[in-house]
């Protein structure tokens, strides 16, 4: 069985005298990490909805809220900006996303690095998440952290207002950006999804873009026809109605919202003459309806199908983490100052310690490895 975190759509604030705690603890952690694992090891753990449940957990946000995305990488990229460690963060939570082109160059000069290859790679994640692999949620937040060896990872999240829930996407130093690219997918497994970056959907890929070579007034034709279907016309030739498979069709790509062409999209794409998915996400004016609306058209006059498979991956079950020094909203119990104050104490004493006093308290972990956390204590937020 695959166990998935739902991750609820929560308000609220960060008290400040919780908030200064989880800056120094934040950036205890890191250090340690990058000392430990190198800036490449940090990126990869960061990526992984374990580690990072973790981390977030360990600093005191609850375990399943959508805060413990935008709370704790904003902490991490506050940490990086202030310590040299080799790695840092551009990006953010609404309008702080959108500066994350300028912020990626700003980071690449610092490390003597080219920043269009990541600027590029920063959209193209976006588009993926927002536009080829859809959901039913709007990405909202989005931070890239880029290490001075060139090593990149993306943390982004997107919500669904209607089920008021949030959906979280890892990304570290994908190779390919159209095929199964994700490190990991946090959130709450649905039905189904319009997957277009399944190993299963290369086909679809390659007739689709065969399709948008086409007359943009010939797609939108056929688009209209399957509309007029959809509402009960059935026409005398050119369409032969495979009852009741289509209205299902139809049905599910109604639920992901309105399928509307942008013909100025598709006439970027016939005289872009696009050869390859990637350059198809990055056409001006793609945008979710429009790639519904190509789907639809290829499903039902091309008999040509992308995935319908959720890709969604299973954190662990983060209550083992919630007991370092309890949550922000009193889950499992309320913040322990005390012992959140002795923790940081401990960790700045670790910080400069030497190598083979390190080396014991990584033995003292390995005692803990196999604790389980008290069943009847699991309490949702």
């Amino acid at each position: 069985m695959r166990n998935v975190a739902d991750l609820p759509l929560h308000g609220g604030h960060v008290p400040q005298w919780l908030a200064r705690r989880m800056g120094k603890l934040t950036r205890l952690v890191l250090k340690l990490a990058v000392e430990e694992y190198g800036t490449r090891g940090l990126l990869e753990r960061l990526s992984d909805p374990v580690w990072f449940q973790a981390f977030n957990n360990v600093i005191g946000m609850d375990w399943d809220s959508s805060g413990s995305t935008t709370v704790t990488a904003g902490m991490i990229k506050e940490a990086l900006w202030k310590e040299e460690l080799g790695v840092k963060v551009a990006g953010g939570k609404g309008k702080k996303s959108r500066a994350t082109p300028e912020e990626l160059k700003r980071i690449a000069s610092l490390y003597d690095l080219d920043p269009e290859p990541y600027v590029r790679t920063s959209r193209l994640v976006a588009k993926v998440d927002t536009v080829a692999l859809q959901t039913g949620y709007q990405l909202y937040h989005h931070v890239f952290l880029l290490d001075e060896e060139g090593n990149w990872a993306v943390i982004q999240q997107g919500m669904n207002k209607r089920e008021r829930m949030a959906r979280r996407f890892h990304w570290f130093n994908s190779e390919t950006f159209t095929l199964n690219p994700h490190k990991a997918i946090a959130g709450l497994e649905k039905e189904f999804a319009l997957n277009t970056v399944s190993r299963e959907a290369k086909e679809y890929q390659k007739t689709l873009l065969d399709v948008v070579q086409e007359s943009p007034m010939k797609i939108e034709r056929e688009l209209e026809s399957l509309k007029a279907i959809a509402n009960g016309y059935r026409p005398l030739v050119y369409y032969k109605p495979r009852e009741p498979w289509e209205k299902d069709v139809i049905k599910r790509y109604e639920s992901l919202g309105k399928f509307e062409l942008n013909k100025r999209a598709l006439e970027f794409a016939r005289e872009l003459s696009v050869s390859n998915y990637e350059e198809f996400l990055l056409l001006k004016g793609l945008g979710p309806s429009t790639l519904r609306a190509l789907s639809l058209v290829l499903e039902l006059v091309y008999d040509v199908h992308p995935s319908w498979k959720d890709p969604v991956t299973h954190p662990p079950d983060p209550f083992k983490f919630t007991y370092a020094v309890g949550g922000k909203d009193k889950i499992p119990f309320p913040i322990d100052k005390p012992a959140y104050d002795e923790l940081i104490s401990f960790l700045e004493e670790l910080v400069s310690k030497h190598p083979k006093e390190k080396a014991l308290v990584r033995n003292v972990t390995k005692i803990t490895k196999n604790w389980k956390f008290p069943k009847w204590e699991k309490r949702p937020t």
